[in-house]
């Protein structure tokens, strides 16, 4: 069976995230299954030149974030991992809480629950003291927290060489090889 990576968008600034990484998972051959959030959705269209049915059909299959009762909901359904970018506070809230009242973070509860690969790249500054907490109970539970701070020692030149860094640090957590920045000391 190929990798099959379920790919969650919030509606926290940085979609773009979201939509690049769908993009090079599909390079790779990857299949993806994706849920975008309604705020999700308005953020495509207020941050990226791309329309919802154009990001929608980069991913091999995409849900209606309602549908709770979607293959994506149950631990049967065979993952390789699951990656929320970029993951709101109020999402980081559901996963932490396991409040599955949509299905990307039911799916998400799931990936947990299974001990699959879960990225959340949660999309916030500052933090107060509740956002950490969250973010610990989420990491107490198996979840890897990834939020993307770009690194400067590999000389980015555009906007896609820092998003591509950050996307490079979920596929070495998910074991995806990739050439996506220069590693230190190359």
């Amino acid at each position: 069976m190929k990798k099959r990576i379920i790919v969650g968008i919030s509606g926290a600034s940085g979609v773009i995230y979201g939509v690049t990484l769908l993009r090079l998972l599909k390079e790779k051959g990857i299949e993806t299954h994706l849920i975008i959030s309604e705020a999700g959705e308005k953020n495509i269209g207020i941050e990226t030149t791309y329309s919802l049915p154009e990001v929608k059909a980069i991913a091999d299959y995409c849900y209606n974030n309602r549908d709770v009762g979607a293959a994506l909901a149950s631990g049967s359904f065979l993952t390789d991992g699951m990656v929320v970018a970029p993951c709101t506070i109020k999402t980081l809230s559901g996963i932490a809480n396991s409040y599955t009242d949509n299905l990307l973070i039911r799916a998400a509860d799931v990936t947990l629950k299974e001990k699959r690969k879960l990225v959340l790249v949660v999309r916030e500054t500052p933090l107060h003291k509740g956002h950490l907490r969250l973010m610990t109970m989420a990491a107490d539970m198996g979840a890897h927290l990834l939020p993307p701070v770009p690194s400067f020692y590999h000389q980015p030149k555009t906007i896609e060489d820092i998003i591509h860094q950050t996307i490079g640090k979920i596929f070495d957590y998910l074991n995806i090889e990739h050439h996506l920045f220069k590693r230190w000391g190359e």
